[in-house]
């Protein structure tokens, strides 16, 4: 995800999308849009080979056990399930990298909030050296559970959405695919792809501004209870359209 995401679904005063670009920009320079990607680009490869080996051989032992051939074109349940189970994975994959990122990205927003002591740590001054230096702080501070604040909204957003990416994408592909041929050919591929991603995450962005909320909270000050805090603490200040941000 990128800086600007996070800024709009976390951060405070920038507006829309182009004063935020231009906000960063003036304060950060170009270096400030590829804050806090390292460690995902580090980790992207892993995270998404394991999620996409999991809902495979999930649909493969599912057909193994239902029809007692693994290779069988799996019916909507299992399609359901292994996404499900995809889901749940990447949440324990991914949720210590996210937060790493977001805090990284978020380090430097300026908090609003009256009558808050944060001394020697000041809003809108560095909190964390690097990736690593970010991951051993929350550690040694916050303990696993910090490591995982956000989880539950990340399950939110991810098992849901795992399966309305798969299940549009093997019907799509399924659909796309001429009488006769075994696999789809690469445009119908593509097609079914981005078809399955926009569905997904337009599905998921509401769980997705919660998440970020969750995860930067912490940087500074603690605001949020929880997943349902941050849900109507969100609505009550900004109203619903605060679940689209960046969508």
């Amino acid at each position: 995800k990128c800086i600007l995401q996070t800024r709009l679904q976390a951060g405070q005063g920038y507006g829309n999308t182009l004063n935020c670009v231009l906000t960063v920009y003036r304060n950060e320079s170009v270096a400030g849009f590829f804050k806090g990607m390292s460690f995902p680009l580090a980790s992207i490869a892993v995270y998404s080979s394991v999620v996409f080996g999991v809902f495979s051989n999930t649909q493969r032992l599912l057909s193994q056990l239902r029809h007692g051939d693994p290779a069988r074109a799996p019916a909507l349940a299992d399609v359901a399930l292994a996404s499900m189970v995809a889901g749940f994975v990447s949440v324990g994959i991914g949720s210590p990298v996210d937060l790493v990122k977001i805090r990284l990205q978020m380090q430097t927003q300026p908090y609003i909030k009256a009558n808050i002591k944060l001394q020697p740590t000041v809003p809108g001054f560095p909190v964390y050296r690097g990736p690593i230096h970010c991951f051993r702080t929350v550690l040694k501070k916050e303990g696993i559970a910090g490591m995982y604040r956000g989880a539950g909204a990340m399950l939110l957003r991810d098992v849901p959405g795992y399966c309305l990416y798969f299940i549009p994408y093997t019907f799509f592909c399924g659909w796309i695919t001429p009488d006769g041929c075994i696999s789809p050919n690469p445009s119908s591929i593509w097609l079914a792809g981005g078809v399955a991603g926009a569905i997904s995450w337009g599905t998921a962005t509401p769980m997705d501004v919660v998440k970020s909320r969750l995860q930067a909270d912490g940087v500074y000050l603690n605001k949020y209870k929880g997943t349902l805090d941050c849900i109507l603490q969100s609505y009550q200040n900004e109203g619903l359209k605060v679940i689209w941000w960046c969508n």
